[in-house]
């Protein structure tokens, strides 16, 4: 009897030791490709293309994919720049998600001064160059082992472009590219190493355009009617407006064109507005209130309103049992320190920051369950429609905003590599934990239900509203 115990103990003994062995050959399949990867994130951050115009950075990453395997299917949801990779067959089916999309006006170098590049206005101040690439490292270890027959089911890679204001993932979901979907990862490049199940706020994005009539600004005022003016009010209107929202609104702008000279009288300008909270119902009520200062600035000022509706985003639906799952596989997996070169670069940056943390909690995971960012993502929609978890890694010096030029300058460093590594491993590692335990997957699912609580997905779109593909560009811009 103790013989056959004992047998039984070593054979589960066996088992555990190969299980782990197919789950560590994910880790090493990531880091066989780690100088590959790099130099693909290395060409899509000295692209910093714009959001739906990445033509040249979804094409890196679509290609890698196809050489890889994957099914591919490109230009989906009517968006020349999305595609889906697709590897394997049957259930489940899991998402990885990827960005690739740049900022305007933080154009950087790789140093820990800020220089801008020659000849670039755009900069990775979100490390989505590191988001789209890890991914799809992740994606790829993955299906080698659904081909080596030690997993079971479909990973699926989608190339989702313009997540900064462009509502990419949005157009993505109501296209119907995740009906099929059981769980859905993402991950974000951060200043440290979070997972949980936290959430974030809505959005909603809108141009108002104003066009008036041009005049000599003192030889004839009285003849013109100015676009700028127009934008003024309706800013200051929409400051007044802040005092009277719900607690956590967050209403801000930027004038992308008004005028060239001062001597003449815009015909024309233009502002860009965001509207957040955490609840999206609460953007939908706020919405036609800025709009009401849009319209007081062209009635004040006698010119007329355009209102280019860009589209908006949900706020992130929680999943407990799915962030359970990658928190797990991050602790266990970061091994993030700086070497001495690392060291003096972070140094150098760290005394730029307004907030800087001790460099040495990059060797940390936070546990930011029930928090809520104050950024906002199209993730988002995602999560509404299917279970989804996501977690940050250290890819940015601690106390490292992301939009800044700190930001693009470390991720284009190794400082971005090792980060973006570790995150490639936690996804591969957290698709893995649900292939073989298919009870997390129902789970999930229940969970997600209930946290829906009856209410229906209802996205921040028009209906029949179209991607806003030339979102990226303003009229009378030159």
């Amino acid at each position: 009897m103790l013989i056959r115990f004992i047998t039984a103990f070593a054979f589960l003994v066996l088992l555990a030791q190969s299980a782990f062995a197919q789950k560590e050959a994910l880790s090493t399949s990531i880091r066989q490709r780690e100088q590959a990867t790099w130099e693909i994130a290395l060409k899509i951050w000295n692209l910093a293309e714009p959001g739906y115009q990445e033509v040249e950075s979804s094409k890196l990453l679509a290609n890698l994919l196809e050489h890889a395997g994957f099914h591919m299917e490109r230009g989906v949801a009517d968006i020349p720049t999305a595609f889906t990779a697709t590897y394997g067959t049957g259930k489940p089916v899991i998402a990885i998600l990827g960005e690739y999309d740049a900022l305007p006006g933080l154009s950087q170098q790789a140093v820990p001064e800020q220089l801008p590049r020659d000849r670039a206005t755009y900069g990775h101040a979100c490390g989505h160059h590191l988001f789209g690439t890890a991914s799809a490292s992740a994606a790829i270890a993955v299906a080698e082992q659904i081909k080596a027959g030690n997993l079971s089911g479909t990973v699926r890679f989608y190339g989702c472009p313009a997540e900064e204001g462009g509502s990419g993932k949005t157009f993505m979901v109501r296209a119907g590219l995740f009906n099929d979907v059981d769980a859905a990862f993402h991950w974000h490049p951060s200043g440290r190493n979070t997972a949980g199940d936290s959430s974030c706020l809505s959005r909603a994005a809108v141009k108002f355009r104003f066009h008036g009539r041009s005049a000599h600004a003192a030889g004839a005022p009285e003849q013109g009617r100015s676009a700028l003016d127009a934008i003024e009010l309706a800013c200051h209107a929409s400051e007044l407006l802040r005092e009277h929202t719900p607690d956590f609104t967050r209403i801000h702008h930027v004038i992308t064109s008004g005028g060239s000279a001062p001597n003449v009288v815009p015909d024309f300008a233009e502002v860009f507005f965001y509207v957040r909270h955490p609840k999206a119902e609460v953007v939908r009520e706020l919405y036609p209130r800025l709009v009401k200062c849009a319209q007081a600035g062209a009635l004040a000022t006698e010119t007329k309103l355009e209102e280019i509706y860009l589209g908006g985003t949900m706020e992130l639906l929680p999943n407990d049992r799915l962030a359970q799952v990658a928190l797990v596989n991050l602790r266990q997996l970061n091994d993030l320190k700086y070497d001495a070169q690392q060291m003096e670069f972070a140094q150098r940056i760290k005394q730029s920051l307004v907030k800087p943390q001790p460099l040495e909690s990059i060797s940390q995971v936070a546990d930011t369950s029930g928090e809520v960012g104050k950024g906002s993502t199209d993730v988002g929609d995602v999560s509404w429609v299917v279970p989804t978890a996501g977690f940050t890694t250290a890819c940015f010096v601690p106390g490292t905003t992301s939009h800044s030029w700190q930001a693009v300058a470390t991720s284009g460093t190794s400082i971005g590599k090792q980060g973006m590594q570790l995150a490639a491993r936690t996804l591969a590692a957290s698709v893995w934990d649900l292939m073989k335990q298919p009870d997390v997957i129902v789970q999930a699912k229940v969970e997600h239900t209930q946290r829906l609580a009856g209410r229906k997905y209802e996205p921040l779109l028009l209906p029949g509203q179209k991607p806003p593909l030339d979102y990226r560009n303003s009229p009378g811009v030159q």
